[in-house]
């Protein structure tokens, strides 16, 4: 197996992203495993961001590095959370404050209106100098509720309703999440371009 770090200590992402990868004989690490101080994000875009962190982490470990950006943006609110969607609660914000925060802004938006997206932008850089990083994008439509429901997901799954269904995306299996989320969709992307390099 070829190693990769990932850039990021979240063992969600470390989970769903090696189940993939291991299929062209790819090892996803996470980036604390080698003590890497984390990127400071300072993009305003989530391409911007996920080069940044895909740039420090392979600068810190010498390996080849997969980065993603993603978040939730929201039509009513002219795209928040967006690049913001981890840390929108401001100083202290973690998964359940930014829910809260996020329900608080929509309650009063009608049902209809509250159209949004997960968006993800996965980047590969082979080494951290690399001026040509392969970079994927995908979203995942949907609507947002009010009331959390499901345990299966994180972030904001929980009021993110599927189109056209009465889950959200918290309360699908793992498995049917892998195959439709915007994570996924962009690995599947990535898996593509990854495919005749590590498949030699």
């Amino acid at each position: 197996m070829k190693e990769i770090v990932l850039a990021t200590g979240n063992m969600h992402k470390v989970k769903e992203i090696n189940a993939m990868l291991s299929t062209i004989g790819i090892s996803v690490s996470p980036q604390n495993k080698y003590n890497v101080t984390e990127a400071e994000e300072t993009g305003t875009t989530f391409v911007e961001n996920a080069i940044i962190k895909a740039r420090n982490a392979s600068k810190q470990t010498g390996l080849p590095a997969i980065a993603d950006d993603s978040g939730i943006e929201v039509d009513a609110l002219m795209g928040e959370p967006g690049v913001y969607s981890s840390r929108y609660y401001g100083p202290g914000a973690n998964d359940e404050k930014n829910l809260l925060k996020l329900i608080e802004n929509i309650r009063n938006v009608p049902q209809e209106k509250r159209t949004c997206r997960y968006w993800c932008v996965m980047v590969y850089m082979s080494h951290f100098r690399s001026p040509t990083p392969i970079i994927c994008q995908a979203s995942w439509e949907g609507y947002l509720i009010d009331k959390p429901r499901g345990t299966n997901g994180f972030g904001y799954d929980p009021i993110f309703l599927l189109p056209d269904e009465s889950l959200t995306a918290a309360e699908i299996s793992m498995e049917r999440k892998n195959s439709l989320s915007h994570r996924a969709k962009a690995l599947k992307m990535l898996l593509e371009h990854l495919r005749p390099v590590y498949e030699k």
